[in-house]
C-alpha cells in the first residue's frame, strides 16, 4: 500500500485546496491556545520589562568596573 507520487498537474490543481485546508486548520488550532487574561498579560510583560532593565544595569555596572580597573592597570 505505497502513495503513488503526485503529477506536476495535480499539485498545481491542489494549491487552492491546500490553501483552504491550511487556513481551516491554522483557525482551528488557535482555538485550542490557552490565552492569558489581560491582568496576566500585563503582570508577565512588566516582569520581563524589570528583568531586562535589572540585567542591563548589572552588565552596565560590571563594564564600568572593569573599564576603571584596567584604566588603573593600564
Amino acid at each position: 500500500m505505497s502513495k503513488q507520487p503526485e503529477s506536476s498537474e495535480q499539485k498545481s490543481s491542489d494549491k487552492g485546496s491546500n490553501l483552504t485546508s491550511f487556513v481551516g486548520e491554522t483557525k482551528e488550532e488557535l482555538g485550542k491556545v490557552a490565552w492569558p487574561s489581560r491582568q496576566q498579560l500585563l503582570s508577565e510583560s512588566t516582569a520581563v520589562i524589570l528583568m531586562v532593565i535589572l540585567v542591563a544595569t548589572v552588565i552596565y555596572l560590571v563594564d564600568n568596573f572593569f573599564a576603571w580597573g584596567s584604566g588603573k592597570v593600564f
